[in-house]
């Protein structure tokens, strides 16, 4: 069972940050669990994410739809965006580790799903909709660090359009078995303790981790 790491966090060598905590307090349990696998990481904010313009992904799109030869940055753009999607459908375990920026994701981890919300790909279009294609056991998870609390059901709660945004895209749209979240939150919240709050999110990993590769 493969297993693929995004890191969407913009600061990812900066140990301090809780996202990365998360992502180092799962890969603690992985490698306790699995001694004997490996985890495969890519930090979005040190490569080269295709984007979706005209000069990018769009613009080789129409291209290849009208049989014009690309050029030899397109080309080179095109691969990269291919072996992406070979990436991520090679992996059956995403692990998305990110904060919450401007209650969504961060602008990078939106130019990634671009590259793999691919028609034919990971879904396909019918005459009733669309259908998701990633349906062989595939699960994700979300790593989330935030500075307020959005699991109060107060006016924050609706405004977390990360959780919706990607449970949407990975269960809905591509056909996922199974979405989860982890949350360290709270960060710049008065009167929260941040201790607190870490041991918490420790205690959901705990929990979560056992279903996600069940």
């Amino acid at each position: 069972m493969k297993t693929l790491i995004i890191n969407a966090q913009p600061d990812f060598r900066n140990n301090s940050h809780y996202s990365i905590k998360l992502q180092n307090l799962f890969l603690k349990k992985f490698n306790e669990n699995f001694p004997d696998e490996t985890v495969d990481l890519i930090n979005l904010y040190e490569e080269k994410i295709p984007q979706l313009t005209t000069s990018e992904l769009l613009g080789i799109w129409e291209k290849q739809a009208k049989h014009i030869s690309l050029t030899p940055d397109q080309e080179q753009i095109y691969q990269i965006n291919q072996k992406l999607i070979n990436q991520f459908k090679s992996h059956h375990r995403i692990v998305i580790v990110s904060p919450l920026h401007n209650f969504n994701v961060t602008s990078k981890m939106k130019d990634y799903i671009d590259n793999v919300l691919v028609a034919h790909e990971t879904f396909k279009y019918t005459p009733a909709g669309s259908v998701g294609l990633m349906t062989d056991d595939y699960k994700m998870m979300l790593l989330q660090a935030s500075g307020s609390i959005y699991t109060n059901n107060d006016r924050y709660t609706p405004l977390e359009f990360s959780r919706m945004y990607l449970n949407g895209i990975f269960r809905e749209l591509m056909g996922f078995d199974d979405f989860s979240i982890v949350r360290v939150q709270g960060l710049q919240t008065d009167g929260v303790n941040i201790d607190e709050a870490m041991a918490q999110a420790v205690n959901e990993l705990d929990d979560k981790f056992t279903k996600f590769y069940n």
